[in-house]
């Protein structure tokens, strides 16, 4: 068919933009070039980073992982219309005699950052069905770039759409009409469109004002995409549309069935990518073995942009005997900086002035960041006096853009990032300066972060070693320009260490933390950070803590190394994953950034067990300083137990653990019994809470409290240690070798059963957290009891939440009279009701009571009650802080208690807590 034959003929062969010949462009086989980019189904966030530099290589393990659990599906591009995650399948099959035919269209939604490969797999879905590898059940295939769509102004059909781009198909196309289903259009670039489409009206009782019913019916363009996407036009054909992630929000509320994302290369499709980019294998597998070796440039290369610019520039080094391999670059700056190098040592030698050229170039660059334009016309270049040349030509691309009277040539740069490197060059080109740091600041304040990347590229240049290759064709950087760019950094990692509270202030520390590391200057590092004690990107709430990218990790490793005040890390919830935790360990410097910090907090990301392996390296280090590591709910299971019993020997300096809200289960935790025996582990403050133990677990821990002369404070909270656990624990509390002296047994489903075994060891403890469980009021009984032994040394000591009630109100009456060390005392979520309150208000009010901290939430008082409650506390003269949350049930004989103002202010004088 002639379609299929000319679809095959215009998507063979793949164009590549090169710098490395003077032709500039490298036409090859889409086949021999061509490498499979992982695509997975559903969408997994709306939200995406903008500017892939700044996005995180798309977290590919939590994918991978993701995947095998069913909750992604990776897809080849041939199942793109069958994704098993769309919910009602709209594409199906119904085999007939003689052909498949389709029952109804499909609209598919491929999203993307810029580079990653979107127009190429537009290209490769084209081909494959022109030759006939995939989506035999359709007939007829039509592409479209929304770039070229945006010069049509007035209305169009259609019909006139196809014709324009197939014009053979002229007396086809009303019989294509009659049978839609075998017809796939495919609509790139969704987010370059001028045009505005309001998919709002999706459940609009009425007919939308913008609709094109009809393929023959001059429309907007705008319309005609509506209503193919809609179904209103040609219902039953099928759409496909490319978007960067930007633009996702305009079409949330259409009509689409299958939403893919398209990550790039992932594990070996990186290698494959540079075998076919190099003809020479032992030059790709130089290449790549550099870029594996350096985590910045290795998580850069999961885009398929990144990986062209990658083998560009680092593949003369490799090619050429002779070259430096010490010039290598390591750091992103570096990289683009030989990437002009190339550009001028190929194309430079017709220009005779070209640091002039490259400051125009440069000056209408940073306008397009400003603008957020990328897309340049003559117009632009005639305004800043820009003529065609080898040069230019070797930073612009041009492009021809069907217009109505014919076609136009725009240009734009290779890649965003390239535009931002000249923009951030043009800063130390121009022979007076001026005042730059005015200037970096008040593009600082662009919120949407338009200038970030170039920011650190200007940052990266104030660094001799990073601009050193281009000086053999441009003047030594102004002293000025790079002492005013010096003095801006420092500003900004001043004001922004300060101001880490919102999750916009650990960003803008995040990059300014980049700008150092770009700057590769140790001294204005030290200068800078020298006495910061604290780095805070984490927070308790997940939205406002910084997610942070393996490459986020290596610079805050660079930062910490740099200097040796910071004692603290705060990363809770920062999205730390396996692979980040890979590139920290891909130079040894990078250990610093766990070894430096005396408190490191690791909660709520997403270690796993590997993850916990590379740290488990780092705090077997000989200069690991770590004091405490928190490392709740990061998926730990008993397969990374070896490896933390080995870390706790070997790491003297660590004597708070935190492991709670994992799965090491009672295999883990036999594991950990026997490194807490060593005389070498140093651990004081042990948490395992939440991590699915038994009493098996706790006969393990029983034998090591005698051993471990360290711990004093063990936290076994939400497990499931039951009265038999509990039991041996407590034989294990009496012996005198045992230092135990806070111990957390909360919602261990334990009974009155157990009270008496540990109610015997209560003398060596002063914090016993039994809350949650099922002691009942002969439990209590039994603990009131030991409360009042003379050596009892309990200081805290909750009962929450028990299924007290007023029947041994009584006993801990006499218990609070009686001890004189207990000080906070949780009743909270019992039901003493009105006569319990009554006999421990009395206890409360004696000169003998010692309780300053008491909770009594939601123990269900009358009115009458919560009031003389509320005025005979001001006569307890050490209580300091009392919660009575939810308390204040209305009288059901009278009107509902309101308290006083002057109730309230003796409430607050006692940090008394009420929800009225």
């Amino acid at each position: 068919m002639k379609h299929k034959e000319n679809l095959r003929v215009l998507s063979e062969m793949l164009e590549l933009k090169t710098i490395l010949t003077s032709e500039k462009i490298e036409i090859s086989q889409l086949g021999d070039r061509y490498t499979e980019l992982t695509i997975i189904s559903p969408l997994r966030q709306w939200k995406l980073v903008e500017h892939e530099l700044l996005s995180r290589g798309k977290e590919h393990e939590e994918c991978r992982e993701q995947h095998l659990q069913r909750e992604l599906e990776k897809i080849r591009i041939d199942q793109l219309f069958r994704s098993s995650f769309t919910g009602e399948m709209r594409l199906m099959e119904r085999s007939t005699s003689d052909a498949v035919v389709l029952n109804t269209g499909c609209s598919a939604v491929a999203c993307g950052v810029p580079g990653i490969g979107k127009t190429t797999l537009v290209q490769k879905i084209i081909h494959d069905w022109a030759t006939g590898t995939i989506y035999p059940y359709f007939q007829f295939v039509f592409s479209f770039k929304f770039r070229d769509l945006n010069s049509i102004r007035s209305k169009v059909t259609l019909k006139d759409l196809i014709l324009n781009s197939y014009p053979y198909l002229a007396t086809l196309l009303e019989e294509l009409w009659k049978n839609p289903t075998v017809l796939l259009f495919i609509f790139d670039g969704f987010d370059e469109f001028n045009g505005f489409i309001d998919f709002a009206d999706r459940g609009a009782v009425t007919e939308p004002k913008h609709m094109c019913l009809d393929p023959e019916w001059p429309c907007e363009v705008s319309d005609i995409v509506y209503s193919l996407i809609q179904r209103k036009l040609l219902p039953g054909c099928s759409v496909l549309l490319t978007t960067r992630p930007a633009s996702l929000n305009l079409l949330e509320q259409a009509d689409i069935n299958v939403w893919v994302e398209i990550l790039g290369f992932v594990g070996e499709q990186r290698k494959e990518y540079f075998n076919r980019f190099f003809g020479d294998r032992a030059v790709a597998e130089a290449v790549f073995k550099h870029v594996k070796e350096n985590e910045i440039l290795y998580t850069m290369s999961y885009n398929p942009s990144y990986c062209c610019i990658l083998g560009l520039t680092l593949g003369p080094f490799f090619m050429h005997k002779g070259r430096d391999l010490k010039l290598i670059p390591k750091t992103i700056t570096q990289l683009y900086s030989y990437y002009v190098y190339n550009i001028l040592k190929k194309h430079s030698s017709e220009t005779k002035n070209v640091c002039d050229v490259l400051l125009r170039v440069g000056q209408m660059a940073f306008i397009g960041v400003s603008e957020k334009k990328i897309v340049f016309q003559n117009e632009d270049l005639m305004k800043h006096n820009l003529q065609p040349s080898q040069v230019l030509s070797g930073f612009l691309v041009e492009l021809r853009e069907t217009v109505t009277t014919g076609s136009r040539v725009v240009y734009t740069f290779p890649h965003l990032t390239i535009q931002e490197f000249v923009a951030a060059l043009a800063l130390f080109l121009c022979p007076y300066p001026g005042d730059i740091k005015k200037l970096l600041t008040e593009a600082h304040s662009a919120k949407d972060g338009r200038f970030e990347v170039s920011f650190r590229f200007v940052a990266g240049l104030s660094s001799p070693g990073s601009s050193k290759p281009l000086m053999e064709f441009v003047d030594q950087f102004p002293e000025e320009s790079i002492h005013q760019v010096i003095d801006w950094v420092k500003q900004n990692v001043d004001n922004q260490i300060g101001s880490s509270w919102s999750e916009r202030g650990k960003r803008n520390l995040l990059n300014t933390l980049h700008y150092l590391f770009e700057s590769q200057n140790p001294a204005v590092a030290q200068v800078t950070l020298g006495s910061v004690p604290r780095l805070t990107f984490g927070d308790a709430d997940a939205k406002k803590a910084l997610s942070l990218t393996p490459i986020d990790c290596a610079v805050l490793s660079h930062a910490i190394g740099l200097c040796c005040t910071i004692n603290e890390l705060d990363l809770r919830n920062c999205c730390i994953q396996y692979e980040g935790m890979l590139r920290l360990e891909a130079l040894r410097n990078s250990l610093l950034f766990f070894v430096k910090a005396k408190e490191l907090d690791l909660r709520h990301n997403k270690l796993g067990d590997r993850g916990m392996k590379r740290l488990t390296t780092a705090l077997n280090d000989s200069d690991c300083q770590i004091q405490e590591l928190r490392v709740e709910d990061n998926g730990l299971t008993d397969s990374c137990a070896e490896d933390l019993a080995a870390a706790l020997c070997a790491t003297p300096s660590l004597t708070k653990l935190n492991l709670g809200e994992n799965y090491l289960g009672d295999s883990g935790v036999k594991v950990l019994s026997r490194a807490l025996m060593d005389s070498d582990c140093k651990i004081q403050k042990l948490s395992l809470n939440n991590n699915q133990l038994t009493d098996s677990s706790a006969r393990d821990i029983a034998s090591t409290l005698n051993a471990n002369i360290s711990l004093t404070q063990l936290d076994l909270g939400e497990n499931t240690l039951g009265d038999s656990g509990v039991k041996m624990l407590s034989v294990a509390l009496r012996d005198s070798d045992c230092n135990i002296q806070e111990l957390g047994l909360s919602s261990n489903h334990l009974t009155a059963s157990f009270a008496h075994a540990l109610a015997s060891a209560l003398s060596s403890l002063t914090e016993l957290s039994v809350g949650d469980n099922k002691l009942g009021d002969a439990g209590v009984r039994v603990l009131s009891e030991a409360l009042k032994d003379t050596e009892c040394n309990i200081q805290e000591l909750r009962l929450n939440n028990n299924g007290l009630t007023q029947s041994c109100a009584e006993d801990l009456a006499a218990a609070i009279n009686t001890n004189d060390s207990l000080t906070g005392l949780d009743l909270s979520d019992n039901k003493l009701g009105d006569s319990g309150i009554k006999a421990l208000n009395a206890a409360l009010v004696n000169p003998e009571c010692k309780i300053e901290k008491l909770g009594l939430g939601r123990i269900v008082l009358t009115d009458s009650v919560f009031e003389d409650f509320i005025s005979t506390l001001g006569a307890a003269r050490v209580m300091k802080d009392v919660s009575l949350e939810t308390n204040l049930s209305s009288d059901l004989s009278g009107p509902s208690f309101g308290t006083s103002n002057e109730q309230k202010s003796g409430m607050d004088a006692m940090g008394v807590s009420s929800d009225l």
